[in-house]
């Protein structure tokens, strides 16, 4: 069941939240002001907490920061009057979830609700499998190929991996550049700093400096507090810039001064940093030909390519397929506590004869369709694109997707389809609705429980 923090010290607006929560199957919990709601939550609490940001002993702006000393990554909703909406937008920057402008409808309050707990669940489930792979991949990442390319580069990183440069990463979307940059950091000295990814395409234009370099308090509007940059943040140890061909071109200038200087100032600081960070930077473009477009600088580009590495992808390293899909459906069958089938020689057909436009990430959901779902029902979708002849469409991959979440959700709970549906916060309906569009039966989770 969702479970749901509700603080306020209205008793009037406690309560109605609260009984409209309920009313839609939320277990709340209530709290009259900050102390008493940080004494409810823990960093391994799944759920989300709604709270007002005008209150006395604690307000709702500290209530959120000493969550996120609790854990960073705890969805906190803001409730806000008119007058308070600058402050909820300073709120967002400095991590909260989401903010409700009073007054707001009872749609959006439970839609807001369902998808800071979807996130929730989503990064409690991603910390269980880091520390899964930590110990499945000790000493750290591995980088799985026979391929002379996957050699080549796996030669490159060992032999830079104790030394200051930086290092420019291109491949095609999929293909595991992240995992690289990773394997880089966790063989190398600097494995007990911190490793630091940001996507640079995926942060606003107007927040993407402040997210990289910081800011001191006050520096533009909303800049209520000073906050730390992601530079900073990672000085000793890595940090990815994934999608650096997003990042704009103002920005750029500046990031080339950083990279040179080894220094970075905070906005609206004086005072300079030094930094002893290793920079990688991450693609799926020719960095040199948009340079050559205008459409990068070109001295940055260079900066940035003191050693490149390419990540070939699947299709021109078919020998590789084989071994990597074994290896995740052996990850998948730990994890999911499943037994592991025979790959039949068909089936190994056609892992070589597909294209894979999704590179390792589409074989890795593949093995684990495999193991959730079978031999036979996960390759179908493979078989009627016609093998490396075809691509599968969206709406197959998302209907297999979901049938695969489906099916896990289900065997987690042993076919009890209440807890289940809570778990994927479904309507009864919705929930019968999609077992019989994927022909699933509680009984076939072994468990006779309620629904």
């Amino acid at each position: 069941m969702i479970e749901v923090l509700v603080v306020d010290d209205e008793e009037g607006v406690r309560k109605a939240l609260a009984q409209t929560l309920e009313i839609e199957g939320f277990a709340v919990i209530t709290a009259a002001n900050g102390q008493e709601a940080l004494a409810q939550v823990s960093g391994d609490w799944s759920g989300v907490v709604i709270t007002d940001i005008n209150m006395p002993v604690m307000d709702g702006m500290e209530l959120m920061r000493a969550i996120r000393l609790i854990d960073a990554d705890m969805p906190v909703i803001l409730l806000t009057g008119h007058g308070d909406v600058s402050i909820a937008v300073d709120a967002m920057r400095q991590g909260a979830y989401d903010f409700l402008e009073k007054p707001f409808s009872t749609d959006h309050l439970l839609e807001t609700v369902q998808r800071a707990h979807e996130k929730r669940l989503l990064t409690l489930e991603n910390r269980q499998l880091r520390q899964e792979v930590e110990v499945q991949s000790r000493p750290g990442p591995r980088i799985i190929g026979h391929h002379p390319d996957m050699k080549k580069l796996r030669d490159t990183l060992n032999h830079i991996k104790d030394t200051p440069a930086d290092v420019l990463i291109n491949g095609d979307t999929g293909c595991g550049k992240e995992l690289v940059a990773r394997y880089l950091h966790s063989h190398s000295k600097r494995s007990d700093k911190a490793f630091v990814a940001i996507n640079c395409g995926a942060i606003p234009e107007n927040l993407i400096e402040s997210e990289l370099f910081g800011h001191e308090a006050g520096a533009f509007t909303g800049a209520g507090k000073k906050r730390i940059g992601k530079f900073q943040y990672a000085n000793g140890g890595t940090l990815l810039l994934d999608e650096i061909e997003s990042m704009p071109m103002v920005l750029q200038i500046k990031m080339l001064r950083v990279l040179e200087e080894r220094k970075v100032e905070p906005l609206g600081g004086n005072q300079q940093i030094d930094l002893n960070v290793r920079v990688v930077a991450a693609t799926k473009v020719d960095l040199k030909a948009m340079s050559d477009r205008g459409a990068f600088r070109l001295d940055l580009y260079y900066r940035l390519n003191m050693v490149q590495v390419h990540i070939p992808p699947l299709r021109d390293r078919r020998e590789d397929v084989p071994v990597l899909f074994e290896h995740f459906v052996w990850a998948a069958a730990n994890r999911y506590g499943s037994e592991v089938n025979a790959l039949s020689a068909g089936q190994r057909q056609q892992l070589l004869a597909h294209d894979w436009p999704g590179n390792v990430r589409e074989l890795r959901n593949l093995a684990e369709c495999f193991v959730l779902l079978g031999g036979e029902r996960a390759f179908d979708s493979l078989l009627k694109s016609g093998g490396g002849a075809g691509r599968i469409s969206l709406a197959e991959q998302v209907s297999r997707y979901e049938e695969m979440l489906l099916r896990e959700v289900l065997a987690r709970h042993q076919g009890r389809l209440k807890e289940a549906q809570e778990e994927m916060g479904l309507g009864r309906k919705t929930l019968y609705e999609k077992m019989k569009k994927f022909d699933l039966d509680k009984e076939m989770f072994k468990q006779t429980g309620d629904d």
